[in-house]
């Protein structure tokens, strides 16, 4: 497996659609895989690659001088549990380090919704560091709540 980054807007745009929407799951609301995919497009944006298959990415985004944020990521269904996900993260953090980022955050779903697999992504998170700073209820939805984590960039 590699994991490099991707600079080709159409190649960032034809991995974070096939990999979305392999994964309904997580990202089944067709305006947000959308706007996911028109997104990645603009931002910095790491793939992991089985041989010439995309079967993961990570892409992210500037919110300050100080703090860049995980945009969206994804990782292939038959290929999750196998340190992808890490892997893509690493890339990422390294990145976010060279750019002299001093804090990354995530967006997900609060552990108020009972929902499983926003559980093994919350869990996958605290896994490489992060910690939650705060849920915002009213961000997305009362359906949706918000959950921000954070963690410094040492």
């Amino acid at each position: 497996m590699d994991v490099r980054e991707i600079h080709d807007e159409e190649e960032k745009r034809q991995i974070a659609a096939g990999i979305l929407e392999a994964l309904p799951e997580w990202f089944g609301i067709p305006e947000a895989v959308r706007e996911y995919i028109n997104g990645c497009v603009e931002r910095p944006f790491f793939a992991a690659t089985d041989g010439m298959k995309p079967v993961g990415f990570i892409s992210m985004k500037e919110n300050n001088q100080y703090t860049v944020e995980i945009y969206v990521m994804g990782v292939l269904p038959d290929y999750q549990g196998q340190g992808i996900g890490k892997a893509l993260f690493n890339k990422a953090y390294r990145w976010a380090r060279e750019q002299g980022y001093e804090y990354m955050q995530v967006k997900t779903l609060d552990e108020s919704h009972p929902d499983i697999n926003y559980a093994k992504t919350r869990s996958f998170y605290f896994s490489v560091g992060f910690r939650p700073l705060e849920c915002i209820p009213e961000l997305w939805s009362k359906e949706n709540p918000c959950l921000i984590m954070v963690q410094y960039i040492k």
